[in-house]
């Protein structure tokens, strides 16, 4: 089976209205339903887009007030998926439980449905700045395409949390990012990589690019997507299937082909995911 993805480098720009909001992330559905696609990746945070509105004294949004927006995101994008028939990773949104703040991927299905993973590990910045809480649980999504698993960013250099995922069924994993400088990019898209050899999945990634003068600390954006691949025969040497331009606003494509997936575990050059010690470490309980 072949999936075809494409991940959005989301421009991160002062907009007036949530309807200026919502004319550039159609835009980027438009464009990626005209090259196929069948899944839409958005990055981490590009729903802080919305604080610069501002207020009526002209200041920026506050994180607290970015749940306010929760009903419409969810309804404009669950109407995107159903309208031209994708599934959408609608990056993240931060939306206000039981008193708390969770950063959570959410996943549009092209029948209305609509499924959640909060981010699990949570950065420094995040708890100061932002007050941030952690979700607790991993799950797994099935698709019509087969089993995907979000995680956002952070999650990604956590060897355990994608061993689970695999573990329980994902042939790939979609990690929406947001790094603000060369060092958090390199830190996901290395682990990426490492994810993608050590269970022999697909990880496709992106981030924000652009800036926000106004919210505090989405001043800075460093992002490229990219799709990448076990490092194996089937597969591109460096296992990057494609990748966009750094920092530039743009949508990058790719054809995934689960088969070759199912191959290179039973007979790659190595079989990094049938070869674990599992005698030695559990994937999961």
């Amino acid at each position: 089976m072949k999936i075809r993805v494409s991940a959005v480098q989301y421009h991160l720009h002062t907009i007036r209205s949530f309807e200026d909001f919502a004319r550039q992330a159609e835009h980027y559905v438009k464009t990626a339903e005209e090259f196929g696609a069948e899944f839409v990746l958005f990055p981490e945070f590009f729903t802080t887009q919305l604080m610069s509105i501002g207020n009526d004294q002209g200041h920026a949004l506050s994180i607290e007030d970015l749940p306010d927006f929760t009903e419409q995101y969810r309804s404009l994008f669950s109407n995107f998926a159903k309208q031209r028939k994708l599934h959408i990773i609608g990056g993240t949104h931060v939306i206000r439980k039981g008193g708390n703040l969770y950063n959570v991927a959410h996943l549009f299905y092209p029948d209305g449905r609509i499924a959640e993973q909060p981010k699990l590990h949570i950065t420094p910045t995040e708890v100061k700045e932002w007050n941030m809480s952690p979700g607790e649980s991993l799950e797994v999504f099935e698709t019509e395409k087969g089993t995907i698993a979000m995680l956002t960013c952070y999650d990604i250099e956590f060897p355990e949390i994608v061993r689970m995922a695999k573990a329980k069924g994902a042939d790939v994993i979609f990690c929406p990012s947001c790094t603000d400088d060369r060092h958090g990019f390199y830190r996901v898209r290395y682990t990426s990589h490492a994810r993608a050899v050590e269970n022999q999945v697909y990880v496709v990634t992106t981030g924000t690019v652009g800036s926000l003068p106004t919210v505090d600390f989405m001043r800075a954006n460093y992002g490229q997507a990219a799709v990448i691949t076990p490092n194996d025969i089937p597969f591109p040497p460096r296992g990057i299937m494609v990748e966009g331009e750094i920092n530039q606003d743009m949508v990058v494509t790719a054809d995934l082909d689960l088969e070759l997936l199912y191959q290179v575990r039973e007979s790659g050059s190595v079989t990094t995911w049938r070869d674990r010690r599992t005698d030695l470490y559990t994937d999961w309980k």
